[in-house]
């Protein structure tokens, strides 16, 4: 993926509405919803649901098509791959990401501290 599609994709998910819909599609799979459906169970009104429907579907991020007089939207797998392979391309390629055990973050048990290399430093307050 290429810089550019990757922007638009995070563009397009950066909004909360977008988002939602964007997770109910991918959680219902290739089969997707019509838009209605989409509308009914986020309760997003039709005019709003249409114009971030068409936001994602420019950004790559669904896929339409007719069914009767229904339009089917569905997730792009393909480009969501695309876009996790992007951003996770140069993880850890410095060992950034490892704690000082030595195993990767992924790997800890849940609630464990992040390494130093992730904590941001505090910064100071200087009062006069």
């Amino acid at each position: 993926m290429e810089t550019k599609a990757a922007l638009a994709a995070l563009t397009g998910l950066s909004q909360e509405t977008r988002l939602a819909i964007f997770r109910l599609l991918v959680q219902q799979g290739p089969a997707g919803l019509p838009a209605g459906t989409i509308g009914e169970r986020l309760d997003i009104a039709p005019a709003t649901l249409s114009f971030h429907l068409g936001h994602l579907e420019r950004c790559a991020l669904l896929d339409a098509r007719r069914s009767g007089r229904s339009i089917v939207y569905a997730a792009n797998f393909a480009t969501m791959t695309a876009l996790l392979a992007y951003l996770s391309e140069n993880c850890c390629a410095e060992n950034a990401c490892r704690t000082r055990a030595g195993a990767p973050q992924s790997q800890r048990e849940p609630g464990a501290r992040r390494s130093r290399s992730h904590e941001t430093p505090a910064r100071s307050r200087r009062r006069d």
